[in-house]
């Protein structure tokens, strides 16, 4: 049997066939170099603004929430964007998140209120030496390391001093250890535990407990467990072996009005980096709230009002 002609697949070499000539060595290797490019760009990078000056984030810090349980990262970082008032200088382009598009969360007035929001965007707030990347979609499925590993890369690329993660994880699943005192937690990477260790000791919070990796079986080999945590144990994981200086704050939590550890949350970060001003410590959720301000798309977290059809 005859077999056809080999087939291509169409791109730049279709292009050169219709002009009638044929691609230069050199041609061709800057064609699959543009190429390699666009290529590792679509997997997963930073891409700024259109129109803005790109930042050197040498020794600056890198705030990102891990999706986890009842989004309270998320909600932390929600608060530290809108009380800084942060200005978005890019997004994070990857295929590893849920697309998703929506109107401006942190609108303050109707013009910037229609101006649409992303799964994964950056913020910068230059004063304070402080980029931020909200996570807004959940992870596709086995994705979870693949993202982490991109993430690494731009963390070492860009040379951020530290990066930070808030995240929470299931209160139902504590050792009676981890139910006394606190529920705030911290994990600190080797290659931060220097800089950082005594100053996370005199916080509200404790280093997260290590657990029995097989209960009953071996009760010698301890391992962290964060049940709920997202990315959270990934990334910590591999940036212990990366070498990568990264700072976990977490906080032990359940489903339902999360509002009030996320103030927790971003409380705790605030003791340490001093973001926003300091005012007295109060247990009132209420008082707490007045140093953060509340982004205007909080109006709508547990969705609209009742319809009046109703009554």
């Amino acid at each position: 049997m005859r077999k056809g002609p080999p087939q291509r697949s169409l791109g730049v070499e279709a292009g050169w066939r219709t002009n009638g000539t044929a691609p230069s060595r050199r041609m061709r290797l800057q064609f699959l170099n543009a190429a390699g490019a666009r290529l590792s760009h679509a997997a997963g990078m930073f891409v700024p603004c259109e129109g803005r000056a790109p930042l050197d984030f040498k020794g600056w810090t890198l705030l990102l929430p891990a999706v986890s349980v009842g989004n309270v990262g998320q909600l932390a970082v929600d608060l530290v964007i809108s009380t800084l008032g942060m200005s978005k200088i890019g997004y994070f382009y990857t295929d590893c998140l849920v697309p998703m598009i929506g109107n401006n969360p942190y609108a303050t007035t109707e013009e910037n209120a229609t101006e649409l929001c992303i799964n994964s965007e950056v913020y910068a707030a230059p004063s304070k030496k402080l980029v931020v990347l909200q996570i807004r979609s959940p992870f596709l499925k086995n994705k979870y390391r693949p993202f982490c590993q991109t993430l690494l890369l731009w963390v070492k690329s860009c040379g951020f001093a530290k990066t930070v993660v808030l995240s929470s994880s299931y209160a139902y699943q504590c050792n009676d250890q981890q139910l006394q005192g606190t529920s705030l937690r911290y994990l600190l990477s080797p290659a931060v535990e220097k800089t950082c260790g005594s100053v996370m000791e005199k916080l509200s919070g404790r280093e997260l407990e290590k657990v029995a990796a097989f209960p009953g079986l071996n009760d010698d080999e301890k391992t962290y467990h964060i049940p709920g945590g997202g990315i959270t144990k990934v990334l910590f994981s591999e940036s212990c072996s990366k070498g990568i200086p990264l700072v976990v704050l977490l906080k032990f939590c359940s489903e339902g009005d999360n509002i009030p550890d996320a103030l927790t949350l971003a409380d705790y970060l605030n003791e340490w980096l001093q973001l926003t001003a300091n005012q007295q410590q109060t247990g009132s959720c209420s008082l707490q709230s007045l140093r953060w301000k509340i982004p205007s798309s909080w109006k709508l977290l547990f969705g609209s009002g009742l319809p009046p059809a109703l009554f």
